[in-house]
């Protein structure tokens, strides 16, 4: 095994669980093993809804928050530098500072008032959303199309003008923010629908538009997106490609290297980068789409995606379980890919801990199975054309596995509100940790028969110290693991990292499942990819971006691209 590199980052804790009351009931089919007895009651809605405006930056409240010590910006005579954890990055010297000839330039090229230059817009841009990493970029350029982009390219890279590109601004690794004074090239602009193929299923769309947005078109098209968020009334799908976004039901419409057709890409120079086409089979020469999936804007700046859209159907069917271990998820899980077979289309799942959150800090939320706290929860979601034969099917296979003892209890959604009320309490678990306090965040890829072992054993690390709860998309093996704590602690820190690193890498993980690296794990590759395969990925860097302007600091480590 190579040399692993460890390091640091922030973290967030749950302070106090409160009591949870709430006036709403929620209508579901309760299951018990013979299915002789239903329970129903009454819900008004609620919960964790997405934001859904049509802003696309999104303005954060402010939390009267300990700030934290980890992540800080000093300068000290001549240099500029960062500390993340025990890190501490120093600003490329190579790289200019904005004079007035830039914004002269920009203005002429955008017009005035898509030079943002005003304090509080650049304070909300210039931060992420759990409000973790900030940087001090004085200038935000909002592009209409892809030839100003190209233009401001062109001239940022003449001038080494270090950028970063930034869509919804939803990332949770520090990806689309700047870490020190880069400009900000916000795609909000960017926002049509090229065209629709009805017969295909093929959208082409800019890179601007909001995953929210484009899921109610292909709804009234009657076509889904392959792609689902919580973040979806924020998030932009220029990001979402940008960082190879997984989501909800990845478990089947597959990743975005599969369901993205071709795309139009901005290099660091201007160039423009047409690999927009739309069919499903072309074998000529490199597929090199597939170098910008996933590199968080470090190669080039997505502007344009074609991306194929599956024909939404008839039947979706939810159910919403419990189980009393562990193992039996997992025996789940592998029951519902034999017996459900083509129409699984999402297996999520969420401990007590998560539980717990969720209905003491989002007041609209109620269980759907109040009789008891369990030690584990699953979420089924069925996709299918035939309504009758898909909950015969559904409700076939929930029997089988309450008579083997694999689930407990469990309720199926009777309506559309229902299924989302299931589906507000998985998607709420994030807002319930941002409403708890502050929250170390970790993102992996686990064999599944693992996946729960890190959250044990860093209960059993952590003591009493902190709070470790654990939820995530267990149809695709990827564990959610959070950490809170009272306040920024750089002893608890300690205990973390890089022990979830070291234990991700010794059982063949990834420590980055779908978030991407970004500035938080850019230095810590090496935990998932040998030193040969991240020496080509900075080849591959230095040959599309030789200047290194594009989202600098980020995904590949400093070092290999400073020799």
């Amino acid at each position: 095994m190579e040399k692993r590199i460890a390091a640091a980052t922030a973290s967030y804790r749950l302070l106090t669980q409160k009591k949870y009351a709430s006036k709403k009931i929620l209508h579901h089919r309760r299951l018990i093993p013979n299915f002789n007895e239903v329970h129903r009651s009454c819900s008004n809605s609620g919960g964790f809804m997405p934001h859904c405006g049509s802003a696309p930056i999104q303005k954060f409240p402010r939390r009267d928050r300990q700030k934290s010590s980890l992540i800080n910006i000093q300068n000290i005579p001549g240099i500029q530098h960062r500390t993340f954890g025990s890190a501490i990055i120093q600003r490329n010297p190579l790289f200019s500072t904005l004079n007035h000839d830039d914004i002269i330039y920009f203005e002429k090229t955008l017009g005035v008032k898509n030079v943002i230059q005003d304090d509080e817009e650049l304070e909300t841009a210039n931060t992420d959303w759990m409000h973790k990493f900030k940087g001090s970029s004085k200038l935000m350029l909002l592009p209409e199309n892809t030839d100003q982009l190209s233009q401001i390219l062109k001239h940022c890279n003449s001038r080494h003008l270090a950028v970063v590109p930034q869509g919804g601004n939803t990332g949770l690794v520090g990806g689309s923010v700047p870490v020190f004074d880069e400009v900000i090239i916000n795609t909000r602009r960017m926002n049509n629908i090229i065209s629709f193929d009805e017969v295909s299923g093929v959208l082409v769309c800019e890179a601007g538009c909001i995953l929210e947005n484009l899921i109610t078109f292909l709804d009234q098209k009657g076509f889904i997106m392959p792609l689902d968020l919580g973040a979806k009334g924020s998030c932009q799908i220029g990001g979402n490609v940008s960082t190879n976004a997984g989501g909800l039901r990845l478990v089947r419409y597959g990743s975005l290297h599969g369901t993205v057709l071709g795309l139009e890409a901005v290099l660091a120079n201007g160039d423009v980068i047409d690999m927009l086409g739309t069919l499903r089979k072309d074998n000529t020469g490199y597929d090199l789409k597939h170098l910008f999936i996933g590199s968080e804007g470090s190669l080039g700046i997505i502007t344009k995606v074609s991306i194929l859209t599956p024909p939404k159907l008839s039947s979706v069917n939810i159910a919403f379980l419990a189980c009393q271990d562990y193992i039996s998820c997992q025996k789940l899980l592998f029951q519902a890919k034999r017996k459900l077979g083509e129409i699984l289309s999402a297996f999520e799942f969420l401990d007590a801990q998560a539980m717990n959150l969720v209905l003491n800090h989002l007041d609209t939320l109620r269980n759907p199975l109040p009789s008891s706290i369990y030690n584990f929860y699953v979420l089924i979601e069925t996709t299918g054309s035939n309504e009758s034969n898909d909950k015969e099917k559904l409700e076939g296979f929930l029997v089988e596995a309450m008579e083997s003892g694999l689930v407990s209890d469990g309720a199926i959604a009777q309506d559309s509100n229902q299924s989302a009320s299931f589906w507000n309490i998985r998607e709420g678990i994030p807002e319930a940790l941002q409403k708890a306090g502050a929250v170390y965040k970790y993102d992996l890829s686990i064999p599944v028969e693992k996946l729960y072992d890190l959250v044990e054993e860093m209960r059993i690390r952590l003591g009493g110290k902190a709070n470790v709860v654990g939820y995530g998309h267990l149809g695709d093996g990827n564990l959610h693991l959070n950490v809170s704590a009272p306040q920024y602690d750089d002893d608890i820190l300690g205990e973390i990292e890089p022990f979830v690193y070291e234990w991700t890498s010794k059982h063949h993980g990834s420590i980055s499942a779908e978030h991407g690296l970004g500035l938080m794990k850019a230095e810590k590759i090496y935990y998932s990819k040998s030193t040969g395969t991240v020496q080509m990925m900075a080849s591959i860097k230095k040959l599309l971006d030789p200047k290194g302007i594009l989202n600098p600091y980020k995904v590949i480590p400093q070092l290999l691209l400073s020799t």
